[in-house]
């Protein structure tokens, strides 16, 4: 799952992978011509990633798959942990130039690849007569997931395990409590009004949020009719008017007892499993933690998020890139992989197999889809959100702002420092940081 424990790249990792100057390689020049025609003799590429259990086990299905069609490309799978190990060890390969073809990279981490000609553009593959997209594949993935690959106008990355934030509930309280399922604000606050308390024979908080709240915090200002930030001008824009009311809306519910963070539980999924919280916001990648953790236990389903003044879905998730160190062989293997691993039916059957959406709309209206979510309902909220998604800010130390902003945020709930002042402190120190990393 995405979150606080999810790349947290800190400025040190940030300032060592700037500092390769060294080890930047030789970008691609943009030019289509610069692809080889095919794949004339077997050659082999490094894909380095973060997934575990299930999630890298349907990895290598479809890697399997891949392979059975493509006779002379071997792909090297390569686990490296969690997201902050991939990213400390791509830093590390990136000074050794080690650096492997491909891998798993956020949007952020791709500013900073891109700011040291680390990584490829994309556009000429994705250009290409012979390899590329057609206008139809390019119109059938998702639009934001698609703008938050471009940068400059300029494509660098594909799009692969992709989430966003639902609303996960407890049917059988809200039944007990003859509540409907909150679609905004008021709703949501009134429905963790009075799903605390007792219900059923359980002592039950209303609402939860995960401990990584300042992760989440640029839907909520979003949704209150604000700005997070101004990515071009690189500023924080969230201490405002409509941030202040995004942070009281949510420290009112948790000063009151009506929500809670994961605390030492870690992640949400655990008192909403056990029926402890009896709603939760959180990832949609998670829904196979609540899969296992409720079963026999705890009857629910998820619900697109409830709105503010407008509705507003983070959507979250690494995309595919390929290092400029690669071979042209080895590039356009990579690029065939990249191909495949968001066409249509390998992107249904790995959302299907992990909770992410799939990155093609075409999916949506496919029978074998449909009746995926009839029977497996949970999953439809995610996709219902693509409408109101947007990607995240993508300057580098984006996560270490997110970091400061939920030590900040933490502070407010626990009635250590008033909303105006935690906003305040977040943006002066965020900024600093950003201010440090384009200085760089």
């Amino acid at each position: 799952m995405r979150k606080w424990i999810v790349a947290l790249v800190t400025a040190v990792l940030i300032l060592a992978l700037t500092a390769c100057s060294s080890s930047k390689g030789t970008s691609s020049s943009g030019k289509i011509s610069d692809i080889p025609d095919k794949i004339s003799k077997p050659v082999t590429i490094t894909f380095w990633h973060a997934m575990n259990g299930g999630q890298e086990k349907a990895l290598q299905q479809l890697v399997k798959e891949f392979q059975q069609t493509h006779k002379n490309i071997t792909v090297k799978l390569v686990n490296q942990g969690n997201y902050s190990d991939l990213s400390t060890k791509l830093t590390a390969a990136a000074k050794a130039h080690t650096l492997p073809v491909m891998a798993q990279a956020y949007e952020n981490w791709m500013s900073s690849y891109i700011k040291n000609n680390q990584i490829d553009d994309l556009t000429p593959y994705e250009n290409s007569t012979k390899h590329g997209w057609s206008a139809s594949d390019k119109n059938d993935i998702v639009k934001v997931f698609l703008d938050s690959n471009t940068f400059n106008g300029k494509l660098y990355g594909v799009p692969f395990n992709k989430s966003t934030e639902v609303l996960f509930y407890n049917t059988d309280y809200l039944k007990e409590k003859k509540l409907s399922v909150p679609q905004d604000w008021d709703q949501l606050k009134n429905a963790a009004t009075k799903l605390t308390g007792t219900t059923g024979k359980k002592k039950v908080v209303g609402l939860g949020f995960e401990n990584g709240i300042g992760f989440d915090y640029p839907a909520w200002v979003r949704q209150a009719g604000g700005q997070y930030a101004d990515e071009k001008a690189n500023k924080l824009l969230f201490n405002s008017a409509e941030g202040k009311d995004a942070l009281n809306f949510l420290t009112n519910m948790t000063k009151n007892g009506t929500a809670r963070l994961a605390g030492e539980d870690n992640y949400m999924s655990g008192p909403f499993s056990n029926g402890d919280v009896a709603m939760y916001i959180g990832s949609s990648a998670g829904m196979s933690f609540v899969q296992s953790g409720a079963k026999g236990k705890v009857n629910w389903a998820t619900a697109p998020l409830p709105k503010g003044k407008e509705a507003a879905t983070p959507f979250q998730g690494t995309n595919l890139v390929m290092f400029s160190s690669a071979t042209p062989d080895q590039k356009l293997a990579a690029w065939e992989l990249m191909k495949y691993l968001s066409d249509k039916k390998p992107t249904m059957e790995w959302a299907k197999a992990t909770g992410y959406v799939p990155v093609r709309k075409s999916v949506l209206d496919d029978a074998e889809w449909e009746s995926f979510i009839k029977e497996n309902p949970e999953y439809a909220a995610a996709e219902k959100q693509f409408d109101s998604g947007f990607f995240e800010f993508r300057s580098p130390g984006t996560e270490q702002v997110s970091n400061i902003l939920t030590k900040e945020m933490q502070a407010v709930f626990l009635n250590k420092e008033s909303v105006e002042k935690g906003l305040t402190s977040a943006a002066k120190q965020g900024q600093k940081v950003l201010d440090q990393e384009k200085d760089n």
